[in-house]
């Protein structure tokens, strides 16, 4: 068990996967078996998403417990406002606290799509800094006890270096962000990018605002047109730099030649982020590990250890 804090006190640079868990019992074994194969490479912890509205709730619970009981890898679960009440977040908090899950990332989450009249105010949760603070809070209430660290759960929240798509008040955005890090939150990860400058320029904007937590670096490696296209859907807003769409242009529609580029232009982007000290790079996978093992090994670092203070 290992909190949160103490990874970032180890290691100069985290390095993470994210996966989502499946719709069927026989996938979620199959992506157990695929995360279970990343335990080489060391990674500083694996997070498992959460799906909209909930949706996905007990799966990502019953993964997030088997990764933490049959792994050597550190889990972080995914824990949205969305569809819950703060009986029900109780149980889910509970339940980590119990087995040894000590991080959570702590997010607002997206409205149930085949439900576009979905009232968010009648969430217990409207915003993820309640979240936050509730989570923060758990740790003095009677089952907070159960928490195997005193300092309570490690939380992380997301970030936006293009912008949330729901706050174009880009001054705003960045108020809301610190409040959720005075509520408690231990760390930030960001929302995918492609262009590092609007990275860089959003880790300058959080220190001006006095955020000091580490903020780790999100990347997903184009590898087909349609996952360009799924990318665009999961990222509402995502700015696709002319160069790569002229590079991705160039491959005619070749699934190698695109993969190739894809590869290339997240290996460069993690290359960049690494010289300018970066906290952290936290890798999309979309449950496809192949491309993101690549861009790892190819960055020299034998492990995420390797990297320590």
């Amino acid at each position: 068990m290992t909190h949160i804090l103490d990874i970032f006190n180890e290691r100069k640079t985290t390095f993470s996967f994210e996966f989502f868990p499946p719709a069927t019992d026989e996938a979620a074994g199959e992506l157990f078996d695929t995360i279970r194969g990343m335990e080489p490479l060391k990674p500083s912890f694996v997070s498992v998403t959460y799906g909209a509205g909930g949706s996905t709730r007990d799966r990502t619970g019953n993964l997030v417990l088997r990764l933490k009981k049959e792994s050597a890898l550190e889990p972080i679960a995914h824990l949205t406002c969305v569809g819950h009440t703060e009986a029900e977040i109780y149980d889910v908090l509970e339940k980590y606290a119990i087995n040894g899950v000590l991080n959570i990332l702590a997010l607002g989450g997206d409205a149930p799509k085949d439900d576009p009249s979905y009232d968010r105010s009648l969430d217990a949760f409207e915003h993820a800094v309640d979240l936050v603070r509730f989570i923060r809070d758990f740790a003095d209430r009677e089952a907070g006890k159960t928490i195997a660290d005193p300092r309570g759960f490690g939380i992380g929240v997301a970030g936006f270096p293009e912008g949330h798509p729901g706050t174009p008040n880009r001054i705003v955005e960045m108020d809301h962000l610190k409040a959720k890090v005075d509520a408690g939150a231990n760390f930030i990860i960001t929302q995918l990018f492609f262009d590092n400058r609007d990275f860089d320029d959003f880790r300058e904007r959080s220190r001006l605002a006095g955020i000091t937590v580490p903020i780790i670096a999100g990347i997903m490696p184009v590898t087909s047109v349609t996952g360009l296209t799924r990318m665009a859907e999961l990222a509402a807003g995502s700015r696709f730099p002319a160069k790569l769409l002229r590079a991705l242009n160039r491959c005619d529609g070749d699934p190698e030649s695109v993969r190739n580029v894809g590869v290339h232009w997240a290996t460069e982007q993690c290359r960049d982020l690494l010289d300018s000290e970066v906290d952290g790079i936290h890798f999309y996978t979309l449950n496809k590990s192949t491309a993101t093992r690549e861009i790892y090994k190819s960055l020299g670092v034998k492990d995420s250890i390797a990297l320590g203070k």
